[in-house]
């Protein structure tokens, strides 16, 4: 059955098409009007940073960026963070208090991102917010003439990225997405390993992301937003929804409006580093994919259990999602692995990893950095003036959310059925064949019945790189989920 009836199909067609048309109107225009500050420049004068979303990872932007002048090669230099911005003054608190306690003084709070863009003392944005709002925030940042950090996944669907590097680009501005393995000596070391000829030609890059997710729970009506709260302004660029589940945050990660899925969340990283080992600076040309929400009955849209394969011709990349209690594979429960013809490199997490030779022995080990790495690689570049400079500009990050976008897309144009029937998905690939077993069993192991549990088979997507777009079967109804309506006053497509 499909997810979509014929009206939206053709109303995210046109949608898409409209964009498209926006997009390729200025390709050139000029850069902004705002001039770059003098202080960007110069490492003697302190960067004026605002965080926009602190109930999660927004925390970790502040203490990145409350670095005050510290003289740690390792931390960003001569930063002072003078605003916090969320729409929900109730949790704000954390933020707040910790900018005090390091900086001595109060930063100003602001409820509207939008009020932040006309402030001619902020020199940076930073973007923590859900994921609908990512894209939408950093072009707003940078079409007023600041440079942006935003965090993964740099979009919610696969064309506002594009149109994030669009306006980089236009704009002139210096855009860093927070995939922070990038900047880490640790993993820096392996993958020049891996690039440098150390286990031979790579044919074959693993992400996982077994990460365990209980169930959020089911609710039979809609429940009320914080009263603390600007719903509206949450909301923002998607559709206006009730709140049909417990929690207003975080659970919205489960929910497509908002959120991608653990592929979109904690996935995203292992697919950055998956397509980052393979050396891969493009897209693939075929996506499939198989999953499903097994282990319990909620209010989440996403799978919790997922399996997909990529196509780049001469190499293959294999990403897998287990929500459910689940062993490591190789050693990586929420990392990489990367195969080739004279051994493999694993990496457990973000900063370390081990090589093994062809007969599975260890020969090197690599270790090392934290987040600190990434927020300071980012004002390098903001003081250097040069994109060049960053470890994961907005295009790189553009194209490692596109891997999880692509993904997802092949699984919600599936056909459904019970996970004991799904042996044709990968037909005629054994890498991916031996981890649909291996994904069957796990499901096995958590008490789940593959002859009742119902998922999803996605179809095999062909896709053109170049192009961003879908070909041949089915392509229609994947390119009209490539992009999506927004609300009147926060369309993307009028910021760039």
């Amino acid at each position: 059955m499909s997810p979509f009836s014929r009206r939206e199909f053709l109303e995210r067609t046109a949608i898409l098409s409209a964009a498209a048309a926006a997009l390729g109107a200025d390709r050139t225009a000029a850069a902004a009007d705002e001039p770059v500050k003098a202080r960007r420049g110069d490492a003697n004068d302190r960067l004026r940073v605002a965080v926009v979303g602190v109930h999660g990872r927004g925390k970790d932007h502040v203490r990145g960026f409350v670095s005050n002048g510290r003289n740690n090669r390792n931390r960003p230099n001569n930063t002072v963070v003078t605003h916090i911005c969320d729409c929900d003054e109730a949790v704000i608190g954390p933020a707040m208090k910790a900018v005090e306690a390091d900086q001595g003084s109060t930063p100003k709070y602001v409820k509207d991102v939008r009020r932040l863009l006309d402030d001619k003392d902020i020199d940076v944005i930073t973007i923590a917010t859900p994921n609908h709002w990512h894209a939408l925030a950093a072009v707003w940042a940078m079409r007023a003439g600041k440079d942006v950090y935003v965090e993964k996944p740099a979009s919610h669907n696969l064309h506002e990225g594009r149109l994030m590097a669009e306006a980089a680009r236009k704009y002139n501005r210096v855009c860093q997405v927070g995939t922070q393995s990038r900047s880490n000596p640790g993993m820096r070391d392996a993958i020049a390993y891996i690039h440098g000829g150390g286990i031979g030609k790579v044919s074959l890059a693993y992400g996982t992301c077994y990460k365990r997710r209980p169930s959020i729970g089911k609710v039979d009506k809609p429940t009320a937003p914080p009263k603390s709260i600007d719903y509206d302004l949450w909301t923002g660029p998607a559709p206006l929804l009730p709140v049909m589940r417990k929690n207003l945050h975080y659970d919205w990660h489960w929910v497509w409006a908002y959120g991608n899925g653990d592929f979109g969340n904690q996935g995203v990283h292992e697919a950055d580093k998956a397509r980052w080992g393979l050396g891969k600076d493009g897209l693939p040309t075929a996506v499939v994919t198989v999953g499903g929400r097994f282990g319990y009955v909620d209010d989440g849209e996403t799978p919790n259990t997922e399996l997909a394969l990529y196509d780049y011709g001469d190499a293959h990349m294999i990403f897998e999602v287990r929500g459910l209690e689940t062993k490591d594979y190789k050693g990586a429960k929420v990392g990489n692995i990367w195969f080739g013809d004279k051994g493999y490199v694993v990496c457990p997490n973000y900063n370390s990893g081990i090589a093994y030779d062809g007969d599975g022995k260890a020969v090197k080990k690599f270790a090392g950095g934290d987040d600190s790495y990434h927020f300071a690689n980012f004002v390098q570049a903001v003081r250097s003036r040069k994109p060049s400079d960053l470890n994961c500009e907005v295009l790189e990050g553009h194209l490692s959310a596109a891997l999880c976008h692509l993904a997802n897309i092949s699984y919600r144009l599936g056909r459904e059925t019970t996970m004991d029937k799904a042996d044709a998905a990968f037909a005629g690939d054994k890498d991916a064949t031996e981890a649909l077993t291996r994904m069957r069993q796990h499901l096995k192991d958590n008490g789940v019945d593959l002859a009742q549990a119902v998922g999803r088979v996605g179809p095999k997507l062909t896709f053109d790189p170049k192009a961003e777009k879908f070909t041949g079967p089915g392509a229609d109804r994947a390119n009209a989920l490539l992009f999506r309506e927004y609300r009147k006053g926060f369309d993307i497509t009028a910021a760039v």
